[in-house]
């Protein structure tokens, strides 16, 4: 994976992304987006239209895996290379065990012929040989040369011809180097292999511990590259993305659109507020903050429908999002049910510790998997109101007060399952004081020093908000870090077109 290590900026084009990333709106005047950011060395260039080629297509392609890869190295400390076998009983699992099974077997029966027939082993110690060298390091010559001797095929193959091959003793070298190279993780696989005594099943068993240890080999090498990624991770993806802007001038398309959309949607809150002039829509869209626009659009991506495609400059973090959106769906349903109950029983239940967070606990197993397709929201429900009317009942009977009956907790429990239907107003109450305290956090100068006040009905869920929403604003703090420079020239173009005209206007004599 080729890395960028050029870092130079130009320092213009570095305030230009800074201030996307962070300046308050004060910051985002007439003037910086007039500026001539485009023709900055640093500054992404806007492509003129052309035709893509296959090979172009392909290129960029390469480009947005590689940038994807090095993302999700530097960001995930978990992220690894895993082992993972096809499921149980399906058909491609049934297929490779046929295929594996068929290659064994007739190996074996050519071992088992008189005398035998060493064709195929002699293919699979070739094919061995590559994998080891493949493990060592730049100047290990003297374990090189001695591999290269002892699984020397030509040799093997004269030994064959006169039935002379140790084919046990070649093994046995084999699994003793596989010894010296591999991790401590893989020394008890070595220990069985040592104990396999049947040379068919010792040779498969052998490639099973070959790939363990390639995997193992390349989770190194991501466990080496992620310090250097993270400390260089700002300047690589922009480079990179701007060879895919380069390669495919429709890069920007859906950011475009997503940005556009955050304007118009600003427009339509400035003119609910307050009574326009005919001529008002003109001077409300130059007065609006880049800033405020942006983050609405981050905003927008916890309420987003992650079957349709998602802005090209969020596809590195697209499941991160996807995954705390649903967390926020879960936490959301937890906050009404707690707000649902306490509003019905509260005076009975006003006086007795922690009964919200049992609330919490009742609902939290019951609503895993939510994102999933088959996973029944309203059964799930009807079964935390059963459960939080049988505990509500446990509670009064403890200290001697009359239990809900059975009207109440018929009320109790329809209330809680009227929370999936559309515009259900308490459901609508918390999501509002949820995207009230995500805007409040994006807002903040420095979200890591301090979180903004919980609005009321949230407390039961305010270390997981307060989790979930500094998760949301650091992906949101590193990917200002990155497209700044991209989200400018749009922002540019698209609230200040006058200004794009004019300096086209003068800049086409000298084209």
């Amino acid at each position: 994976m080729p890395l960028n290590d050029d870092q130079n900026s130009d320092s213009d084009s570095s305030r230009l992304s800074e201030s996307t990333a962070s300046s308050s709106d004060s910051e985002y005047s007439r003037q910086s987006f007039n500026s001539d950011s485009s023709s900055k060395p640093s500054s992404p260039a806007s492509s003129p239209p052309k035709m893509v080629t296959f090979d172009e297509l392909m290129a960029a392609a390469r480009n947005l895996s590689n940038l994807t890869l090095a993302h999700e190295i530097a960001v995930n400390a978990n992220f690894c290379i895993k082992h993972e076998d096809y499921p149980q009983n399906s058909l491609a699992g049934t297929v490779k065990q046929i295929v594996h099974k068929a290659f064994w077997d007739h190996l074996e029966s050519e071992l088992n012929e008189d005398p035998p027939e060493y064709e195929h082993a002699i293919k699979l110690f070739e094919e061995i040989k590559e994998i080891l060298l493949s493990f060592l390091a730049p100047g290990a010559n003297r374990i090189q040369n001695q591999i290269c001797e002892v699984l020397d095929t030509d040799l093997i193959r004269q030994q064959a011809e006169h039935n002379a091959v140790d084919i046990h003793g070649l093994a046995n070298y084999i699994i003793n180097t596989m010894g010296k190279l591999c991790a401590p993780i893989r020394d008890n696989d070595i220990k069985q292999l040592k104990a396999t005594e049947n040379i068919v099943e010792l040779l498969r068993q052998i490639f099973h511990v070959l790939d363990l240890m390639r995997m193992d080999v390349a989770n190194y090498a991501i466990q080496s590259l992620r310090p250097y990624l993270r400390r260089n991770l700002v300047d690589y993806e922009r480079t990179k993305f701007q060879e895919i802007l380069e390669e495919t001038p429709s890069a920007l398309d859906l950011t475009t659109e997503w940005i556009k959309e955050s304007i118009e949607d600003e427009l339509s809150s400035i003119s609910n507020e307050s009574s326009s002039s005919p001529g008002a829509d003109h001077s409300s869209k130059s007065s609006i903050s880049p800033t405020l626009v942006l983050n609405n659009g981050y905003l927008k991506l916890l309420q987003w429908d992650y079957h349709k495609t998602i802005p090209e400059t969020l596809i590195t973090d697209e499941v991160r999002l996807q995954e705390l959106r649903e967390k926020l769906n879960q936490l959301k349903i937890i906050a009404c049910v707690c707000l649902i109950t306490t509003n019905m029983v509260g005076a009975a239940i006003a006086n007795v510790p922690d009964f919200a967070n049992l609330l919490k606990r009742i609902s939290v197993p019951l609503l895993e998997g939510m994102s999933k397709k088959t996973f029944d929201l309203k059964e799930a429900l009807n079964a935390i109101g059963v459960q939080i009317c049988i505990k509500v009942n446990e509670s009064l009977t403890a200290r001697d007060l009359p239990t809900l009956n059975a009207e109440m907790q018929n009320n109790l429990m329809g209330q809680i399952r009227s929370i999936v239907e559309e515009n259900n107003p308490v459901s609508s109450l918390i999501d509002k004081r949820i995207q009230l305290f995500m805007k409040s956090l994006l807002a903040l100068p420095s979200f890591r020093k301090c979180m903004p006040a919980l609005p009321g009905g949230l407390s039961v869920i305010q270390p997981e908000m307060e989790l979930v929403g500094s998760q949301f604003a650091s992906i949101v703090e590193f990917n200002k870090q990155v497209y700044g420079p991209f989200y400018a020239n749009i922002l540019k173009k698209l609230l200040f077109p006058e200004a794009a005209i004019g300096k086209a206007g003068i800049e086409a004599p000298s084209n």
